[in-house]
């Protein structure tokens, strides 16, 4: 009776300082992702590899069920728990990582990812990056560290090593991702434009260097000079048929089941779903979708105003900025602002180590932006 009150206590701690906007907006993108899988992506990706019509759909219902859970786990612990348990999944998860080069599945010219026996086939970098994040805050908010320099250069050493883990892969799209983060972290936390700005160039160059003379990059050159020579350029036929569609399906789209992007781009459920749901259901549908992420990044960021932590402060920027810069990432792509690059759209697009990653995210910012008030 006594652990059964005391179960219910903290339940009830949890719910009453937890922000309830914030948990509905990241429960209608689930809930927009999983209306779209069913309706539109899932038919024709179970129609491909030959097995039950809503196969992809209840596939990824599951792992939005399970993403809740993590969402409920995550949110739940205390702020304590929340980063000593973190700082022991990111060195897992880097270790994980670390196995992708040596036994990691090949992919389209690719190695990304782990099937490890009878675990679902997952993505490491997708389990990295939340805790990434988690990571830098501490070590650049740590008062025990008195050097900025030494801060800095302890979280280059960590994020070059990432960056490297993942251009051996290769996944120069992750690899962005996770740099992005590191500069914006280091930049809100008082590094100067000089130092930043040295920094930047001389990591340019080092791309530049990757893509124009080691031959293993060779595609991202191609994939560079097709998006900026349209007419010749030979990889632009998904961005094309991207954009293609968006413009085909008008302000109010040509109906469920009515499009044709998700016949002729493969992966069209995971990195062009902004185009595949515009073809469908029109550019009215897409900025709906935008409004809800705006209003979601707009709620956290409200919230990191009022927080005098400063480590919770770089956690909660860099959580959210990662979503962010992925959503930019992928819209990108979808209406050829950016070179082709497999990016997945976090909440919506299909893929479980997608949904996990953004579940953890969606978590930890849930527990940053918990009120501190006991009953």
């Amino acid at each position: 009776m006594i652990s059964k009150f005391f179960s219910f206590f903290y339940f009830y701690q949890w719910w009453k300082n937890l922000d309830k906007f914030i948990l509905s907006i990241v429960i209608t993108l689930f809930i927009t992702g999983l209306f779209f899988s069913l309706v539109s992506t899932s038919l024709i990706a179970s129609d491909k590899l030959n097995t039950n019509s809503y196969f992809f759909f209840f596939k990824h219902l599951i792992f939005v069920i399970l993403g809740l859970l993590i969402i409920f786990i995550f949110s739940y612990l205390d702020q304590d728990s929340l980063f000593r348990i973190s700082i022991y999944i990111f060195f897992f998860s880097i270790m994980l990582l670390i196995l992708v080069p040596l036994i990691g599945v090949n992919v389209k010219g690719s190695k990304r990812w782990l099937d490890l026996f009878i675990l679902p086939r997952i993505q490491p970098i997708e389990f990295v990056k939340p805790f990434f994040i988690i990571i830098m805050g501490l070590i650049i908010s740590n008062n025990q560290i008195s050097s900025f320099t030494l801060k800095f250069f302890v979280t280059f050493l960590i994020t070059s090593s990432i960056a490297i883990l993942l251009i051996i892969q290769p996944d120069l799209g992750q690899t962005l991702l996770i740099v992005i983060s590191w500069i914006l972290l280091i930049f809100i936390s008082g590094i100067s434009l000089l130092t930043l700005s040295l920094l930047s160039i001389v990591g340019l160059s080092f791309l530049l260097y990757l893509v124009f003379y080691v031959p293993k990059f060779l595609y991202i050159k191609n994939r560079i000079f097709s998006f900026f020579d349209k007419e010749s350029g030979s990889y632009n036929f998904q961005s094309d048929k991207a954009i293609d569609s968006i413009t085909s399906g008008g302000f109010f789209g040509k109906g469920i089941g009515e499009g044709t992007l998700k016949n002729r781009v493969p992966e069209a459920h995971t990195d062009y779903i902004i185009s595949v749901i515009s073809e469908e259901f029109g550019i009215i549908a897409i900025i709906l979708i935008l409004i809800l992420f705006l209003t979601f990044i707009f709620s956290v960021l409200k919230k990191v105003e009022k927080i005098t932590d400063n480590k919770v402060k770089l956690i909660l920027v860099g959580s959210i900025s990662l979503i962010l810069f992925q959503a930019i990432i992928h819209i990108g792509v979808n209406i050829r602002l950016f070179p082709t690059t497999g990016m997945t759209l976090p909440f919506l697009s299909y893929g479980g180590s997608s949904i996990i990653s953004v579940s953890l995210l969606s978590g930890i910012i849930l527990n940053l932006t918990k009120r501190k008030v006991e009953i």
